[in-house]
């Protein structure tokens, strides 16, 4: 590809990829977003796989809230567990006061 060896102007901001251009463009594959690049020497418009920055957020957000609800459901079972625990030492202790 020429913008790998020359420089380049971007013809076209990064978008998502058609249904026709995913099956038409190679470049569409990888990420399934694509833009349009102009080589400056060559004058040559190409295509170049590129990443959405607003796709990466979704996903970042997504993934912090899937980990903020796994670190919820981990602390309520710790504390239910602590309360379980706190009842096997207190029963203990009042059956050894019994015996006495």
């Amino acid at each position: 590809p020429c913008w790998r060896v020359e420089d380049f102007v971007v013809a076209q901001e990064c978008t998502r990829c058609s249904s026709f251009q995913a099956k038409t463009i190679a470049q569409c594959s990888p990420t399934g977003f694509i833009e349009k690049i102009s080589c400056a020497t060559s004058k040559k418009d190409e295509f170049k796989s590129c990443r959405s920055a607003v796709m990466e957020a979704h996903v970042f957000w997504r993934f912090v809230g899937t980990m903020m609800c796994v670190a919820a459901v981990f602390a309520v079972l710790v504390v239910c567990r602590q309360r379980v625990l706190d009842r096997k030492a207190l029963e203990k202790v009042r059956k050894q006061i019994e015996s006495i």
